[in-house]
């Protein structure tokens, strides 16, 4: 009998005809509404959308999800556990492009860079009123000590800062000067002049960022969101950064997406909104296909999961 793989998008040819080297039992499908499916013999999916929930749940054919993002924060977690069906996420194949997208706001807003752009929209030559000063001086707080935390904290420590680490339990990480427990959050967030998101999002993790976190910042701090956007109180971040209680915010991700237009964060001169893009990759697919690929593998043999395995109990 023939297993479906179930894909939330294309891929090309060339790993399709991969997957079917590996094993014959399996036939790649890539999902639209018009294709005619057995559901009943869907035993993976790569990707998830939440009309499938109905028909692969209500039988015991899917074992494996491979999640596309490494966020798994809107799958069905809990019906995975009481199935036993595996999951596995896309954890590290963004984590060079967010380093990239952090490392150049950081510097940007170091260098004055932002107010600079400000100054020349209104063609004003005022070298006085760009404010500077050194990347390496400041004391960065990274909440999120994963893949992507790893990289940036490796990209800082090439450019001289040295960043304090955020985790579920305080265990040291290589890369950073330090690690606390998520309990500790807001204790190490009064120290520092940057504090940057990148934790997924569980019940512990959602809206953590509120008034009471803005209000114990440094009235000259930042705040960088490349995470989840609902582990952010947009509402007490937009009063925060309009009554200044905040110096400056960079946001990739947000409670509602898109922003609403009407949304007061658009007119606030202190934050940098960019439309989700942080962790665009150029040779996606080569790289999330590497990670599927050596989980197939091992999958068919041992019925276990290689890479990014998560824990559908955490969440992560």
């Amino acid at each position: 009998m023939t297993k479906y793989i179930l894909s939330s998008r294309e891929f090309r040819d060339e790993f399709i005809t991969q997957i079917h080297e590996i094993s014959d039992e399996y036939k790649f499908i890539h999902y639209d509404e018009a294709t005619s499916i057995d559901w009943s013999n869907v035993a993976i999916t790569i990707g998830w959308k939440e009309e499938w929930a109905g028909k692969l749940l209500a039988n015991s054919s899917l074992e494996w999800v491979q999640a596309i993002s490494a966020g798994v924060d809107t799958l069905p977690l809990a019906q995975f556990a009481q199935k036993n069906i595996l999951l596995s996420n896309g954890s590290g194949i963004h984590a060079q492009s967010i380093t990239d997208h952090l490392i150049a706001l950081l510097f940007m807003e170091s260098r004055g860079i932002f107010t600079a752009i400000k100054k020349q929209a209104e063609r004003q030559w005022q070298p006085n009123g760009i404010p500077y000063s050194l990347l390496s001086d400041k004391e960065i707080l990274i909440a999120g000590t994963g893949k992507i935390g790893q990289a940036l904290a490796k990209a800082l420590n090439f450019f001289g800062t040295q960043p304090v680490g955020i985790n579920t339990t305080g265990h040291a990480v290589d890369g950073f000067k330090e690690t606390y427990p998520l309990e500790e959050l807001i204790e190490q967030s009064q120290k520092a002049d940057c504090v940057i998101n990148i934790l997924p999002l569980t019940p512990e993790t959602t809206r953590i960022y509120n008034s009471h976190f803005f209000n114990n910042m440094k009235s000259s701090a930042s705040f960088y969101n490349v995470g989840r956007g609902p582990s952010v109180d947009t509402v007490a971040l937009t009063e925060a950064l309009r009554q200044k209680e905040i110096a400056f915010a960079a946001l990739d991700v947000f409670e509602e997406e898109p922003l609403p237009a009407n949304d007061p964060l658009w007119t606030l001169e202190n934050v940098l909104i960019t439309p989700h893009i942080s962790g665009l990759t150029p040779h996606f697919q080569k790289a999330f296909m590497a990670i599927f690929m050596d989980n197939f593998r091992n999958f068919i043999h041992e019925k276990k999961l290689v890479r990014n395995q998560v824990d559908v109990t955490k969440g992560y």
